[in-house]
Order: structure tokens, then sequence, then C-alpha cells
């Protein structure tokens, strides 16, 4: 195989992992939004979120455009090698460069408004532990989220049990928490919640921010490999399109 022919597998290989992601990603934004009981939804469903906030509910519609435009970066990146099409492997190298400079914009955003998001996860926590204590046990939507949120993430409340003292539904089980605060499933009073929340099941948010912090590492290692895979892309579809161009020449 020549030099030619391995730039073309090359070329045909890295597209076909952006396209695969592509697929993915769409999947998971279509996910989100027909998801009703999923996070997003018990956002939705909070009164006073701060704005800024608020557009996290957009987040199912950026993952689908996301996915959308790997999708045609992939077929356009596998279409143009194949094909030799110079125009194709061009407009390729435009939207990957594109998407570049987006995601190091994107990134330098994050970096600065990261004390700014901190300031609005807190106002929006106050918003939730009153939504929690207001409608929890009387609101049959809100009450659906938060069990359907504490379930599949394995944590109580947004900071912990005592978010939902005074509830309606504390009140109307004799002071008892949800089962999700307790080891047994069942409601359970103060002493075992308080005790439970303390060996294994925290409050959302930390269980959230620990997941996060967790995988932080990971989270970079996969940007960074995107941010190479990329570049590579872009060198090997110029060299393509040289190559291409040579031989018509």
């Amino acid at each position: 195989m020549g030099c030619f022919g391995f730039l073309k597998v090359m070329m045909f290989a890295f597209n076909g992992i952006i396209f695969l992601a592509g697929a993915a990603i769409l999947a998971v934004g279509i996910w989100v939004k027909v998801d009703s009981s999923s996070i997003f939804g018990l956002i939705h469903q909070i009164d006073n979120v701060p704005a800024g906030l608020s557009q996290v509910l957009n987040v199912g519609y950026l993952l689908i455009a996301i996915g959308a435009i790997l999708l045609i970066i992939g077929f356009l990146g596998c279409f143009g090698a194949v094909k030799e099409s110079r125009c194709m492997l061009m407009l390729f190298f435009i939207i990957v460069l594109l998407v570049f400079i987006a995601e190091v914009a994107g990134a330098v955003v994050i970096l600065v408004f990261k004390p700014l998001a901190k300031d609005l996860i807190k106002k929006f926590g106050a918003e939730a532990v009153k939504s929690i204590k207001r409608d929890f046990g009387a609101n049959p939507d809100v009450t659906g989220l938060w069990n359907s949120t504490m379930s599949g993430l394995k944590c109580c409340g947004f900071n912990n049990y005592t978010d939902f003292t005074d509830s309606p539904y504390y009140t109307n089980s004799l002071e008892k928490y949800p089962p999700q605060c307790c080891a047994t499933m069942e409601p359970c009073d103060s002493t075992t919640a308080a005790i439970v929340s303390t060996l294994s099941v925290g409050g959302c948010f930390p269980k959230i921010s620990s997941l996060i912090d967790d995988n932080i590492v990971v989270i970079g290692g996969v940007a960074l490999g995107i941010a190479a895979l990329e570049l590579c892309a872009m060198v090997v579809s110029m060299t393509l399109y040289c190559q291409i161009g040579s031989k018509i020449a």
C-alpha cells in the first residue's frame, strides 16, 4: 500500500470514528428530549430557577445539533476520501476547523465563567429545596420527578434528607422521610435517615458533584483525544486534497 492509499485508509478510519460518535451523541440528545422523568424535567418543575441554569433545558437540542454535525463531518470525510473528491475534502476541513475553534472558545468560556456557574448552582439549590418543602407529597409531577431522580442516582434530596423536613410528604406520613433516604426502602424517622445519609445515601447534588470530580481526568482525556483526532483529520484531509490535486495536474 502506497502513501496515498494509507492516507485514504486513515481518513476513512478517523471519520468512521467521528460518524459513530455523532450517532451516539445524537441518540443521547433524543433520549434527553423524550425522557420527561430525567433531571432536566425536574429543573423545569422548579419555580424561580436562575436564568442561566434554565438553559440546561436546551442541552437535548445542543446534543442533537452536535450529533448531526458530527454525522455530516464523518460522511464528508469518508465519502470524500473514497471518491477522491477535493470539494468534499475541503468542505470537511472547513467544518472541522470551525468545530475545533468553537471547542477552544467553549473551553475558555467554561474556565472564565466557572465561579458564576457555582453561584447559579447555589441559587438553584435554594429553589430546589423550597420546591421540595412546598410540593413533595402534594404535587404528583414534582413528587414523581424527585422519586425518579433519587432512585436513579441513589441519593436523597438536593443536599440531604433534611430537605424533606416539613414537606407535605413529611407531614402526611407522621414525620417520616422518603424510602430513598432509608436503608430498608421504607419511610423512616429522622434518626434512621441521618444514619443512612451519613453512611451511604447522600444528597443528589453532592452525588453529581462527586461523579464529576471523580471523572474529571477521564473527561479531560476524552476532550484532548477528540481535539487530537480533529487535528489529525484536518492534516490528513489537506494532504489528500493536495495529492489529488497533483494527480489531476
